[in-house]
């Protein structure tokens, strides 16, 4: 349990949050239940969302679109993409995948959006080769694992630090499957710390992703104390809608309250 949810060192942070939540009623919730992360597709419709929240006692989730060469591109798909979900009952919300993806698209049509989501996963340049990485296929091709962290930390700087409207810094610490055995040893704490840093400065939360099983509990508790805020979110378009196990796990793991997540602001539909 320990090594898979990363411990490590934190072992004594992760046994004095525990302390801090322990007193509470067994019923009480000590943190919120919900998803931020959530897509529709051809298998999950707007509706059947609504009905898992419903089923699965979710207590908030947000609706997310891809602002990306494969969905949003103009601001005239924005405007459509607007009024095909402003009668969500939820959040709504968006996930650009490049930097300057809000070049082509109004400040006026983005404010109507209840927060921007963007995870460090399509890296541009990624190696030696030149390759636009895609970090969460099995085919991302690291040819040095050094090489690889070095421009990956340069990516998450310039996606954390780059002007445009972020909210959520999703799929934290996540590594292409090829190195991912070597997760612990690549995500030193000089790296974290770094990231961290960033995200506090400029009032980032970051998602604890289910899918991913990102960020781990050393992460977690090292962001905490910075004073940073989190999210649940399962990036799912599916049956796996909601499940939340490792959210769950972890956050009770590191003794995380309503305090520690960031809650958008839904904003007037019109």
């Amino acid at each position: 349990m320990i090594a898979s949810l990363g411990l490590g060192g934190g072992f004594q942070q992760v046994k004095a949050a525990q302390q801090s939540t322990s007193s509470q009623p067994q019923d009480a919730k000590p943190f919120p239940l919900y998803d931020l992360h959530v897509h529709t597709s051809q298998s999950q419709t707007q509706e059947q969302i609504v009905e898992k929240a419903k089923d699965n006692g979710i207590e908030m989730y947000g609706l997310m679109q891809n602002v990306a060469p494969w969905g949003i591109r103009t601001d005239e798909d924005l405007k459509k993409h607007y009024e095909s979900v402003k009668n969500f009952p939820g959040f709504i919300g968006l996930q650009p995948v490049y930097i300057g993806w809000s070049k082509n698209l109004s400040k006026e049509t983005i404010d109507k959006f209840d927060y921007v989501l963007m995870d460090p996963q399509w890296i541009p340049n990624m190696n030696k080769y030149g390759d636009q990485g895609e970090v969460w296929d099995h085919n991302c091709y690291v040819p040095d694992e050094e090489a690889f962290m070095e421009r990956n930390m340069e990516f998450y700087l310039e996606v954390i630090n780059n002007p445009e409207p972020l909210d959520i810094f999703g799929w934290p610490l996540y590594l292409p499957p090829s190195i991912a055995r070597d997760y612990y040893r690549l995500w030193t704490k000089e790296r974290m710390e770094m990231i961290i840093e960033a995200a506090a400065k400029r009032g980032v939360a970051f998602e604890i992703n289910d899918l991913a099983r990102t960020p781990h509990a050393e992460f977690i508790l090292m962001a905490k104390k910075a004073g940073c805020k989190f999210t649940f979110g399962s990036d799912t378009r599916d049956h796996r809608t909601f499940r939340l196990d490792y959210c769950k796990e972890i956050a009770s793991l590191c003794g995380l309250t309503h305090d520690d997540f960031f809650i958008p602001t839904r904003k007037e539909r019109r």
